[in-house]
């Protein structure tokens, strides 16, 4: 066997070796998610709340709804959504009235905006797809622009 027949074996055989590993670690996460995919919703949105509440004081006392924007630009009829990117995060604090909109890409708190809830039930899908149960439809109105309404409807995808 010549030297470079080895260095080629022992090449293919460390590339086999790497190919192995990652399937096995994909598989095992894979597992991991269908065995409890509430948890890992739960893990995310746990660290998506650490990660806002370095650099923006959030309400206490209650979990909040986590949606991330799927489809911007059937948002942008809506004011509270103007800036927003796919891949946003929204949090909505019902009992505190707050919706907060975050780009994870950029570490950055986009807007936020006051909400009361709306009483009538609406279970329309939207461009919103919710990593939580979803709560009850709620109107955002932001302070700092015109005085229409916004309502952010969410609802989760199986």
């Amino acid at each position: 066997m010549s030297k470079k027949q080895k260095i080629f074996n022992i090449v293919i055989s460390f590339i086999a070796i790497i190919a192995v590993s990652l399937g096995g670690y994909f598989y095992y996460q894979l597992r991991i998610l269908k065995a409890n995919p509430q948890t890992v919703a739960k893990e995310e949105s746990e660290s998506l709340i650490s990660k806002i509440s370095r650099i923006y004081l959030l309400p206490t006392g209650e979990d909040p709804t986590v949606a991330t924007v799927s489809d911007p630009e059937a948002l942008k009829s809506q004011s509270f959504f103007d800036q927003s990117e796919k891949g946003d995060k929204v949090l909505i604090y019902t009992k505190a009235g707050k919706a907060i909109l975050y780009r994870p890409s950029i570490d950055k708190i986009i807007d936020t905006a006051p909400i009361s809830n709306n009483s009538k039930p609406d279970n329309t899908n939207t461009a919103v797809d919710s990593s939580t149960p979803p709560a009850p439809p709620v109107t955002v109105t932001p302070t700092t622009k015109s005085p229409s309404t916004t309502t952010v409807k969410t609802s989760t995808k199986k």
